[in-house]
């Protein structure tokens, strides 16, 4: 088994400056449970007041945990969530984070992601991610392309970029682990989108082609498209809004067809459908799947950021 004794350090005191006294709320489901431990444990040897709460897992990303205890998470100081499907896209988690707790999402992580993920150049990769976060910030238009035939564009007029840069230690602060990322919810889109991999699918031997007219998935051709259009299909109109445009900045991050760390490799951009609520948009649904476009070449306002997967933004 890897050492998580490394990443539980990172992300307990790096990331969340975790402190004695303080409560913290530890949210795994059963194939997760051994994360939640050593990161509960790790909380407790910081004398903090820390407890570990198993929940069946849930039957989609964005699914919310029982009410019992999406109410200790609004109560707490700190908390995590290593689960196997995502609790970021909930009302649970956006409350916590409004009353004031810290804390981070880990959907779908492994020990093996952790161990080596979080031992990365954590400064960096913050670097970057600001970088990135402030041209998304001032963008007005963003342009995608692959060599796969990914070319698809961006309104992003008025939306604040995030940097998804692993600091949380203010108050309400939130994002993912392991982190690497700049992203911004997307006014609207248009083009097609051909991704690597697909939340809730994995690799794409046969790349599915999505179609996207004004800022929904309008059409999605292939095998793996159509499983992907039946996974938002229960959600309607809003399960297929264009929800996040986002760049990987983690260099520590590999593509492994887990889209927790596929989203943070250096050189992908992700696109993602349903929930845009929690990252500054105005759509509110229950599912969030993102997408992930390898070798991609991105450019801002005509500025280029990655050129066929290289980083060429200045950081």
């Amino acid at each position: 088994m890897p050492d998580l004794g490394p990443a539980v350090e990172t992300t307990l005191r790096r990331c969340l400056a975790v402190r004695g006294g303080e409560e913290v709320v530890v949210i795994a489901d059963p194939p997760k449970r051994s994360i939640g431990e050593a990161l509960r444990d790790g909380a407790a040897e910081l004398e903090a007041d820390a407890i570990l709460i198993v929940i069946d897992e849930r039957a989609e990303d964005g699914s919310e945990p029982p009410a019992a205890v999406g109410a200790a998470l609004s109560a707490c100081d700190v908390f995590l969530a290593p689960t196997t499907k995502s609790l970021t896209h909930t009302e649970a988690r956006r409350a916590a984070s409004q009353a004031g707790a810290r804390g981070a999402t880990m959907p779908g992580a492994t020990e093996e992601m952790l161990a080596r993920v979080m031992a990365g150049d954590f400064e960096r990769m913050a670097a970057r991610s600001r970088v990135v976060a402030e041209l998304l910030d001032r963008g007005a238009s963003a342009h995608l392309s692959c060599a796969n035939g990914t070319d698809l564009t961006l309104n992003l007029t008025g939306r604040g970029g995030t940097a998804d840069d692993g600091n949380l230690r203010e108050p309400g602060a939130f994002g993912n682990l392991p982190a690497g990322e700049g992203f911004v919810a997307p006014v609207d889109a248009v083009g097609r989108l051909v991704p690597s991999t697909l939340a809730g699918l994995g690799h794409a031997d046969e790349r599915p082609a999505l179609t996207i007219a004004d800022g929904r998935l309008a059409d999605a051709d292939g095998a793996v498209g159509k499983r992907f259009w039946k996974l938002l299909e229960p959600y309607g109109d809003l399960g297929r809004n264009v929800a996040e445009l986002g760049i990987g900045t983690n260099e520590s991050a590999t593509v492994t067809g887990n889209v927790l760390e596929d989203e943070k490799v250096l050189g992908t951009v992700h696109v993602a459908f349903g929930d845009s609520a929690g990252l500054g948009g105005m759509v509110s649904v229950p599912i969030h799947l993102d997408v992930v476009v390898t070798d991609a070449t991105l450019a801002i306002d005509g500025r280029p950021v990655l050129d066929a997967g290289r980083f060429v933004l200045d950081a």
